[in-house]
């Protein structure tokens, strides 16, 4: 018979965690890009400053919030992210 893993596993309890982390990223990104997009881009095309030759909406949405968005995935995985074993065994998870 096929031994199957206990759902109280520490594993779901990270897994989760670790889900909530990166939906937060993802609104992060999202409310970060809408502000520069529609704040600084709502305004009449004369009026636009530029930024290595790109409106300054679309370089701080678009350019800029992906460069940070690298930094703070990388940060996170690199400190609130865990490495967990795949095996059925419950391993030792600190």
């Amino acid at each position: 018979m096929k031994h199957t893993v206990h759902p109280l596993d520490k594993r779901f309890k990270i897994a989760h965690r670790e889900a909530l982390i990166g939906v937060a990223l993802v609104i992060i990104n999202f409310i970060w890009w809408y502000g520069f997009a529609y704040g600084l881009g709502s305004d009449k095309v004369e009026n636009y400053t530029y930024i290595f030759g790109f409106p300054a909406w679309f370089f701080y949405s678009c350019i800029a919030g992906f460069v940070v968005m690298v930094i703070l995935v990388i940060l996170t995985v690199k400190f609130l992210f865990k490495d967990v074993p795949f095996d059925e065994e419950e391993g030792d998870i600190k």
